[in-house]
């Protein structure tokens, strides 16, 4: 169960009436950690970003935090989703401007997402990728289709068969001692930013360019990465077999750990 709040306060039925019949809003989500979060402040200007495009308006950094703050109460370990909505934004009446109302959302931490994963090539692309919001239908029915197929997750590409991104997380491919993030319309992943401010400090590059899924044999390995899974080997893409690379895991992972937890 999750314990929800909505600008700090309990939902009204007001509140939970628009959320059940409008899905227009951004969010963002992490782990928190003994009373702390890695990249928070990534995290919340990638969502007042995200409030000023969709709303017109920003929330306020110093009120996001007094919100979660007020959300985690005395927990020190916890899974948050901030989630921005607006009653004024409907869709006969989309024109509504001006700051959102936040919701917050805490729960136990989640596992990660696996252990290894089996991807499958889909040709989609989210709409407005570069904001993380709330129209997730296309995704989960992605996802669905994989694992109907015998896959773990969807991977992403556009029509020319550029890779972008997955279902709910980023990709890395490696090639030698590089780390090749695919160039390409995508969400701007707050775990991948993390990992690549840290890859210096475990003796990998990185670069970014255009990841055809027909030169896939070329990479000696890859991996999945969002705030619940920091670091997870791909195995397969479609018909190509991966090195799982538990030692470049390792120091993937290392990477992504170089960040400290911020106070919130």
């Amino acid at each position: 169960m999750s314990d929800i709040l909505i600008d700090g306060l309990a939902p009204t039925e007001a509140d939970l009436h628009y959320l059940a019949l409008v899905n227009y809003g951004a969010y963002t989500s992490f782990r928190v950690e003994d009373g702390g979060v890695r990249g928070l402040a990534l995290h919340l200007a990638r969502l007042e970003a995200s409030s000023v495009e969709l709303f017109g308006a920003a929330v306020g950094q110093g009120h996001l935090r007094d919100l979660l703050r007020t959300a985690l109460g005395d927990r020190r370990e916890a899974w948050v989703r901030i989630s921005l909505f607006s009653p004024d934004i409907w869709p006969r009446m989309p024109s509504g401007v001006g700051a959102p109302k936040v919701m917050t959302s805490v729960s136990p931490p989640p596992p990660p997402l696996a252990d290894s994963l089996r991807l499958q090539v889909q040709t989609y692309g989210r709409e407005e990728p570069h904001i993380k919001h709330t129209a997730s239908m296309g995704l989960i029915r992605a996802r669905r289709s994989a694992r109907t197929e015998g896959f773990d997750d969807a991977l992403f590409a556009d029509p020319d068969g550029v890779i972008s991104e997955g279902s709910s997380w980023n990709i890395g491919f490696v090639t030698g001692d590089t780390v090749v993030w695919p160039q390409a319309p995508m969400l701007a992943g707050v775990a991948q930013a993390l990992i690549a401010q840290g890859l210096s400090a475990v003796g990998l590059d990185q670069r970014a360019a255009p990841v055809p899924v027909a030169e896939l044999s070329a990479f000696d390995a890859a991996f999945i990465c969002n705030s619940a899974t920091p670091a997870c080997p791909v195995i397969a893409i479609g018909k190509t077999a991966l090195d799982p690379r538990p030692d470049l895991i390792a120091r993937i992972r290392a990477a992504w750990a170089a960040n400290p937890v911020e106070p919130i």
